[in-house]
């Protein structure tokens, strides 16, 4: 029978806990420290401490990191800062202006995840002699003998386990998810418990880089250069209109596109090799077959024949059924049983069995 590994580890491990300055970190790390485990919480500085961007971010500020440090002294457990502004910026910022001038939608925490909560803090703690990273993630590990599953928290609508598809089983053999089998309120109030300076933290629910939301100023600052005007075709190849850079728009919107009155069109498409806009209906928003790319499983086997599974495209959208046909290494085709509106290459494309996550890519231009 399976075994749920959500909070337990071997007894005295040496655990790191990345710690944001929230509760459902803190609450992680009162758990294994608890169960007497040798535990340190760290927070990775990911940006220059004097950017005004930062201001409004709940989640990468100074004030995140003396959350952190109160809750660690609270736990009587040490406390350290690791600096990873660089491989924030190549791995996170830089992926994520680029992906917008190719005419993708990046999700950045992603990357984030796979760069850096992960590949580099497993690594740091690998040379620092500790066993296992631990985070404040909604998700659950599932051992069975060596083996080791992804799979979604108790708490659904918590669920993180879209963000987390790329975890191969060397990283799940050393990750814990302490938190993921109970329900955000049952975290809340066990915080509130243990009195954690962080039990009532507001969360964050932006991009910690592109605090409100708006990443077309980010644009605007980073890759001034990528945002070229070019036409706005129709789906019969028509010009209609002129754009002001493709990484200023996204599928699905029908706003500020200066098209005047008549039809309502949606951005439809983009062509990127010939700097094109394309709007359509809003019916020319509906897709059911796609590519994805870069795509792996968590079990580390690459397919030989199609299966079906279900598929989650958004990080708080319903999965849906779908058939999966392998293509080249990495790359798959997907066809899905019901058409999804306005998907978007560069969103994650995940694929669960029941609770469990089996993999995951990138969508690909269509």
């Amino acid at each position: 029978m399976p075994h749920v590994t959500a909070g337990k580890v071997p007894i005295m491990a040496k655990i790191i806990v990345a710690m944001s300055g929230g509760v459902d970190s803190s609450l992680a790390a009162a758990l294994l420290s608890e169960q007497g485990h040798d535990v340190i919480g760290v927070t990775m500085h990911l940006w220059e401490g004097d950017d005004e961007r930062l201001a409004e971010s709940l989640c990468c500020s100074q004030e995140m990191t003396e959350s952190a440090r109160r809750v660690c002294a609270q736990l009587g457990i040490g406390y350290y800062v690791f600096n990873y502004q660089a491989e924030f910026r190549r791995h996170v910022i830089d992926y994520f202006v680029r992906a917008y001038a190719g005419g993708y939608t990046p999700n950045p925490c992603l990357e984030c995840n796979r760069e850096i909560k992960f590949r580099a803090l497993l690594k740091r703690a690998a040379q620092l002699g500790y066993e296992q990273v631990a985070t404040g993630h909604y998700a659950r590990i599932v051992a069975n003998g060596k083996h080791h599953e992804l799979h979604r928290a108790v708490d659904l609508s918590k669920d993180q386990s879209y963000m987390l598809y790329m975890l191969q089983q060397s990283d799940l053999a050393r990750v814990q998810f302490p938190i993921g089998g109970y329900s955000k309120a049952e975290v809340r109030a066990m915080a509130q418990e243990r009195d954690l300076a962080s039990a009532d933290r507001e969360e964050s629910q932006d991009i910690c880089f592109v605090p409100g939301g708006d990443y077309r100023n980010l644009l605007r600052e980073e890759a001034p250069a990528s945002l070229v005007p070019g036409p706005i075709v129709d789906m019969a190849g028509r010009e209609v209109g002129r754009h002001n850079g493709l990484p200023l728009y996204t599928i699905g919107q029908r706003r500020r596109l200066g098209l005047g009155g008549g039809t309502l069109q949606f951005v439809v498409g983009m062509e990127p090799a010939r700097n094109a806009l394309i709007v359509g209906p809003q019916e020319a928003l509906q897709c059911a077959e796609l590519t994805v790319e870069r795509a792996q499983f968590v079990d580390g086997a690459w397919p030989n024949t199609p299966f079906s599974c279900l598929v989650q495209l958004r990080a708080h959208a319903e999965a849906v059924p779908a058939d999966v046909t392998p293509l080249t290494e990495g790359q798959v085709a997907v066809r899905l049983h019901t058409p999804i509106r306005a998907i978007a290459p560069g969103q994650a494309a995940v694929f669960y069995a029941g609770a469990q996550v089996l993999g995951g890519g990138l969508v690909a231009h269509r």
